[in-house]
């Protein structure tokens, strides 16, 4: 299953009105730590397909969609779920770190 990107027009459909825990990845072309934390969501995204939806926000891209979410720093992980956030994380985190907050959440 692969990372879905989205837009500020696709986020409220993709995002909040999901049915299952969804993890949002922002990121940004220059971010050297989005770039290592990249290849962990995706393989998350494999390790839990059909029970968490992973998607991805181009900040550079999508400013305005960033600035509403209130995202400073870059990386930045939002685990929403029925529209909500239920835990927010900043900067790199290992595989087991992410995994460990997911699987609380499911």
């Amino acid at each position: 299953m692969a990372v879905t990107d989205v837009t500020t027009s696709t986020f409220p459909a993709e995002v909040l009105e999901a049915d299952k825990l969804v993890v949002v990845d922002y990121w940004a072309d220059w971010c050297g730590p989005c770039k290592q934390l990249s290849p962990i969501v995706e393989e998350l995204s494999n390790t839990y397909a059909g029970q968490v939806k992973f998607v991805k926000v181009d900040t550079s891209a999508e400013t305005t969609l960033a600035a509403d979410r209130g995202i400073l720093s870059l990386p930045t992980l939002e685990f929403i779920k029925g529209g909500e956030i239920v835990q927010s994380i900043s900067g790199g985190k290992s595989k087991n770190a992410l995994k460990k907050v997911i699987e609380e959440h499911l």
